[in-house]
């Protein structure tokens, strides 16, 4: 029988594990705001948009939709984000900041800010531009995942 060891290291556990790590910092300068970095960037990027769809920003965000369905119910239930039915096909709903959203996400820019600053200080500013493009280039020749064959 051959060993089961992986010959190659597992990329996937070192990104995860990276992944976790970096949110930890952005989460500690985002705590103050009392929002984490995946809710802010839920909020980023329905700044950003003109009111997508729930499938829409999960595309964007290569999340699934039901999983990004999960993490809008506490930024609606705070009264942050606003789900409306679009006009045009009622079965789909549109996301928007509220006021007090916009608001939020204005004053917690600065504790993003801190955790960027404190990522470029760690890493030093070419690694962390040379990390950027190695990530955005992985994701486009990764490609979007097929779904699962029944």
């Amino acid at each position: 029988m051959s060993d089961p060891s992986p010959s190659f290291p597992c990329i996937c556990a070192r990104l995860r594990r990276t992944t976790r790590r970096v949110s930890q910092i952005y989460d500690r300068h985002l705590e103050p705001h009392g929002l984490t970095i995946s809710q802010f960037g839920v909020m980023a990027q329905v700044r950003v948009g003109d009111a997508p769809s729930i499938g829409q920003l999960a595309e964007r965000m290569v999340m699934d939709p039901t999983t990004l369905t999960r993490a809008l119910r506490p930024l609606e239930r705070r009264g942050l984000l606003a789900l409306t039915p679009d006009p045009a096909d009622r079965r789909t709903r549109r996301l928007t900041l509220t006021e007090e959203g916009r608001a939020l996400l204005r004053r917690a820019r600065a504790g993003w800010e801190a955790a960027q600053a404190e990522m470029r200080a760690a890493l030093g500013d070419e690694a962390s531009l040379a990390l950027v493009a190695q990530l955005d280039g992985s994701l486009a020749r990764l490609g979007p995942v097929a779904a699962a064959a029944p």
